[in-house]
């Protein structure tokens, strides 16, 4: 069995997963702002499952890493800096555990179900724009630590941050309501054109085979797929291809079910002793 830790900035995803990528048990609870607290809840959340023993873990975190020794350096949306998240959640679950962005855990649990695809661009756009891209079903390393939505893309006549004016935060400032509030047509086609703007630029250097749109934002595909496509082909060349793009199937739990395909990617053939 494997466990998966989704860190978000308001709620946290707990799960429990099998060797065959099934989600058996699962729960949340609201993230503490304070580091100490989050820590004592997970424990608390984790003793309360049927399953004891874990052959691994994998841990999401909403910010910048330091992978080769397991710390948190900087989050986005939580004070937490320099924490030793991986050792800490090791102590947990009593199990090999592995810590990485969460965006780059959506995209690699997303693209796992696209085989034929070796390129695949992700982005999830929710409060903000986070972009993940994974070759052959492997993070691609050189991108390891990109942060796609803070791209600087020109708005309005001057430049600003992409996610700044194209992510769910951004809808919900310019409309006054969610994205899924939203039924206007010309709406969903000033967000296609606004998300098209930075979504180029990845393309032009990405190449991908695939996009897959996920987030918040991204379970409103149907009202903006099309639109998007269209903006996307004003800009296309003969040497950048706009490729197909699609919805991730499954937006709510993609960054778990990433926490469990890297955590078995990369302990997979550790057992628990007996």
């Amino acid at each position: 069995m494997y466990a998966g830790v989704d860190i978000g900035a308001t709620k946290t995803l707990v799960a429990v997963i099998d060797d065959g990528g099934t989600i058996t048990e699962k729960a949340k609870f609201p993230t503490p702002k304070i580091y100490g607290d989050f820590l004592s809840e997970l424990k608390k959340t984790v003793s309360t499952f049927s399953t004891k023993e874990f052959q691994a873990a994998g841990v999401a975190v909403p910010g910048l890493l330091n992978r080769e020794h397991g710390i948190v350096l900087n989050l986005g949306n939580l004070p937490w800096k320099n924490e030793h998240i991986q050792a800490d959640c090791e102590k947990i679950f009593e199990c090999p555990v592995i810590i990485e962005n969460d965006s780059k855990l959506a995209a690699l649990s997303e693209a796992m179900l696209h085989k034929n695809a070796d390129t695949v661009l992700y982005m999830t756009v929710s409060t903000g724009i986070g972009t993940g891209v994974v070759y052959k079903q492997r993070l691609d390393p050189a991108l390891i630590n990109g942060e796609g939505g803070h791209i600087m893309v020109p708005h309005h006549g001057e430049l600003k941050k992409w996610e700044s004016f194209a992510s769910g935060k951004a809808i919900f400032e310019h409309f006054g309501v969610k994205a899924e509030a939203l039924t206007n047509e010309a709406d969903w086609k000033l967000i296609a054109h606004n998300l098209a703007l930075g979504l180029f630029e990845h393309i032009a250097i990405v190449q991908p085979d695939l996009i897959i749109i996920g987030g918040s934002v991204g379970t409103h595909f149907a009202h903006y797929g099309k639109f998007l496509e269209q903006e996307l082909k004003k800009y296309e060349v003969p040497i950048v291809p706009i490729p197909r793009i699609v919805q991730a199937q499954r937006p709510e739990e993609a960054v778990v079910y990433g926490c469990y395909d890297l955590a078995k990617q990369t302990y997979g053939s550790v057992t628990q002793p007996a």
